[in-house]
């Protein structure tokens, strides 16, 4: 008898199922490929998921190291020091990042991509915004930027991805007050820190697409698996024990398996050649980019080999494999409930504690492993629990139509298969409903309302302007602008208390102070008469300094040149007006002057606003817009009013989510179809005998048909419940309520749709395996 520790003998019965899998002929080879596919769609999207924090540090370094970080008032002009402002526009909805540069100096820094830093009138430009601009159509960009002559290439160390439009050019209109003055490019700071919901909202987004991915792979190396049995009993006739046939399936598995490394390392290397021509969601990364973390990418090689061989021996526990056959034909033995129940109990059991613990400050601690392994416990007896209801249901049904006698019959031969078979989708969907929940719990808390509503004008442009010809230049070239109207412009300034002789006081009494003509003060204020030279008061306080007839400081401290005080003096005759019910909430209170009342080049850093609105008769009229602004001043902002305003981590996590969950629906639909093939070959012989007995073949295809819609069913279901109440905890953890049940049907019918095109592609082979031919054998 053999030494059950015989090493030798470990690697020869090792061996034996290796030569099994790649020698075994057709059928062999044929689960060994279904095997190798499917267990390398796993491992190309585990690289990929290994491959984010390479892809999301290259990105942050990259822009990191182009910013422009402004140094103390104290820097002076020297050899190395050059003015900066943002240059940022859009087109068309694309976000074009800009940078106006002039250099103060013979030996300037230059931009990170660029070999130096362009003169005035010349731009660097990436090859994505070269490429637009030659584009047909996009006439009006050009004039964006006739100004400037395109001289290079920005390199990809300047650029976030392949596909970003970025251009860098020199100017010789900045000046000391348009601009920043700095000595290099580059930011060191590690930025905001992450509030504790955002962390948890970034590691259930990693549950939720990576536990399907596992799922998957478990089920890929179980691919021909009656196929595999009949072999070992075959080897148990010839003298094979027991643990001999088992270390021969792992061996088996185990060649499946390190194929699968294989084909998911080439699917990997081959699709990211291609990522940086692909944009999902905006997020746009180079090829270099992607590369897994060493110490991620060998715990990929060591698991999914130990996966297969684990997951092949614990399916043999439930298999009595005799020398004269395998046992499949008794009543199988009842599922066990108890440890399917105990999976969620303890998931649940390591969330609760921490239900009204996850707070919003940047500050707060939150156990990530421990979230993470609660959400991972659910969602595994989620599943879990899926084959042994699809067992009860089926045990229950008797009689009924021929195709669904067929499948009822099958469903209580396999329910297992049939329920591996849809897993993962149940886990997906699961997960789903409850990061959905989570997101629509929390997202009015990283959304802002901004004022601006339907009726509010569309467009909003802002400057800083030195006189009363600058601000009337610029509103001129505003509303000469094709296709603008309903254009209503103000100059915004801050007012102080007169008599502060301490020049560098910290939070002084200001007001605000807004100079507009009348007809532009009437869109917010009920005014009644009014002429050049008036001034009116608006929301402000008895205790306001800014009282008619008293004396105000138009240079503040911290407001321009503060050296000084320049006083102004608030007309007697000045009224207090009311702000109308819809004027946005920035001109509600201050004072209001008249053009010819207050001399805006007095004043501490004057700032014109315009809101207009657009015909939308007039073609790309918001682009126009945006070319005189840059005509008017480089650093003119323009702005499309939107009436929310959301958390920019909080969209880069759900943009992720988007991101990932189209990557994942996509392998389960690839997945879903090899299972489908592979159980559709396995009983290609019977379902030729159904056919050449008489049964027609549509009934044989509604009995495929019901085999999916009853797990499907019962998954979907299964999956809505198990990821509602997980739902319901992660949102008790923040302390948020329940927002909107109905966000939950979108995906089970995703679920389901993914399921029934599966079905569908899985028909026309169907077909082919009903042929005559099926019924030939060795």
């Amino acid at each position: 008898m053999r030494n059950r520790f015989d090493p030798a003998g470990w690697a020869r019965d090792l061996g034996l199922g290796a030569r099994f899998a790649v020698t075994g002929g057709r059928q062999g080879w044929t689960r060994t490929v279904l095997t190798a596919v499917g267990v390398g769609l796993g491992v190309a999207l585990l690289l990929l998921a290994a491959a984010v924090p390479s892809i999301l540090d290259n990105r942050r370094d990259r822009g990191q190291a182009r910013q422009v970080v402004s140094l103390s008032e104290e820097l002076k002009a020297g050899p190395r020091t050059f003015l900066y402002t943002g240059g940022d526009t859009e087109w068309r909805g694309q976000d074009i990042v800009g940078s106006l540069l002039r250099a103060e100096g013979s030996r300037p820094p230059a931009p990170p991509g660029v070999s130096a830093m362009p003169r005035p009138g010349e731009m660097v430009v990436s090859p994505a915004l070269r490429d637009l601009l030659r584009r047909d159509g996009n006439d009006v960009l050009r004039e964006r930027f006739a100004d400037y002559r395109i001289v290079g290439t920005v390199g990809d160390e300047g650029l976030l991805g392949p596909a970003e439009l970025v251009y860098v050019a020199g100017s010789d209109r900045l000046t000391e007050q348009n601009a920043q003055r700095t000595d290099h490019f580059g930011n060191d700071g590690e930025g905001e820190p992450m509030s504790a919901v955002l962390i948890l909202l970034a590691v259930m987004v990693c549950v939720v697409l990576l536990m399907p991915v596992a799922i998957f792979v478990g089920t890929a190396v179980r691919f021909g698996g009656e196929q595999r049995d009949r072999r070992l009993a075959a080897l148990r006739l010839v003298g094979a024990d027991l643990r001999m046939t088992h270390r021969i399936a792992a061996g088996e598995s185990l060649v499946g398996a390190l194929l699968g490394l294989a084909v998911g390392c080439a699917i990997f290397l081959v699709g990211r050649e291609f990522v940086g021509s692909v944009t999902v969601w905006d997020i746009n990364v180079f090829p270099s980019d992607v590369a897994p973390h060493p110490t991620l990418a060998a715990l990929i090689a060591v698991a999914v080999p130990a996966c297969a061989v684990l997951v092949t021996l614990l399916a043999l526990r439930g298999i009595t494999i005799e020398p004269l056959g395998v046992v499949r034909g008794g009543t199988p033995r009842r599922r066990r409930l108890w440890w399917r129940l105990a999976l969620p109990a303890l998931g649940f059991g390591l969330l609760l504690p921490l239900v009204g613990g996850v707070s919003y400050q940047a500050d707060t601690d939150l156990n990530t492993y421990q979230v993470a392994a609660g959400a991972v416990l659910v969602l595994v007896g989620v599943t879990a629990l899926l084959p042994w209801l699809v067992e009860g249901f089926v045990n229950r049904f008797r009689g009924g139509p021929l195709s669904w006698q067929l499948a009822i019959r099958r469903l209580q031969l396999s329910s297992g298969t049939a329920a591996r078979t849809v897993s993962g989708v149940t886990v997906a969907v699961a997960g789903a409903v409850a990061i959905q929940m989570l997101f629509a719990g929390v997202q009015d808390d990283f959304e802002k309302d901004t004022g601006h509503d339907a009726n509010d004008p569309r467009i909003g442009f802002s400057r800083g302007v030195t006189d009363s010809a600058d601000a009337t230049g610029t509103i001129s070239a505003i509303r000469a602008t094709p296709g603008t109207r309903d254009v209503v412009a103000r100059v915004r300034a801050t007012i102080g208390k007169a008599g502060i002789t301490d020049r560098k006081m910290e939070n002084a009494p200001v007001e605000e102070l807004f100079i507009a003509d009348c007809t532009s003060l009437r869109t917010y204020y009920d005014l009644g008469s009014c002429e050049d030279g008036d001034v009116f008061r608006s929301g402000l306080p008895s205790s306001s300094f800014a009282k008619p007839g008293a004396a105000v400081d138009v240079t503040p401290p911290g407001y321009g040149d503060t050296s000084k005080e320049h006083l102004w003096t608030v007309p007697a005759t000045a009224r207090t007006v009311a702000p109308r019910a819809d004027a946005p909430d920035d001109v509600v209170q201050g004072i209001l002057a008249t053009p010819s009342a207050v001399p805006i080049g007095d004043l501490a850093d004057p700032w014109l606003i315009i809101d207009l609105n657009t015909d939308p008769a007039v073609r790309d009229s918001v682009e126009r817009v945006r070319n005189t602004a840059i005509r008017t001043d480089p650093g003119a902002a323009v702005v499309v009013y939107a009436s929310i305003e959301r958390n920019e981590r909080f969209e880069d996590i759900q943009t992720g989510l988007f991101v990932g969950a189209t990557v994942t629906l996509l392998l389960i639909g690839a997945s879903m179809v090899v299972t489908q093939l592979e159980q559709l070959r396995d009983r290609r012989r019977l379902l030729s005998v159904l056919v050449a007995f008489g049964t027609r073949r549509t009934t044989l295809a509604c009995s495929i048909l019901w085999q999916t819609a009853i797990p499907v069913v019962i998954g979907l279901t299964l999956s809505l419940v198990g990821g509602a109440a997980l739902g319901v905890v992660l949102l008790k953890m923040v302390d948020r309520p329940v927002q909107d049940w109905s966000a939950l049907v979108p995906m089970v019918g995703i679920g389901a749709g993914v399921i029934a095109l599966v079905t569908l592609v899985s028909l026309p082979p169907l077909w082919r395996m009903m042929r005559p031919e099926g019924l030939r054998t060795e």
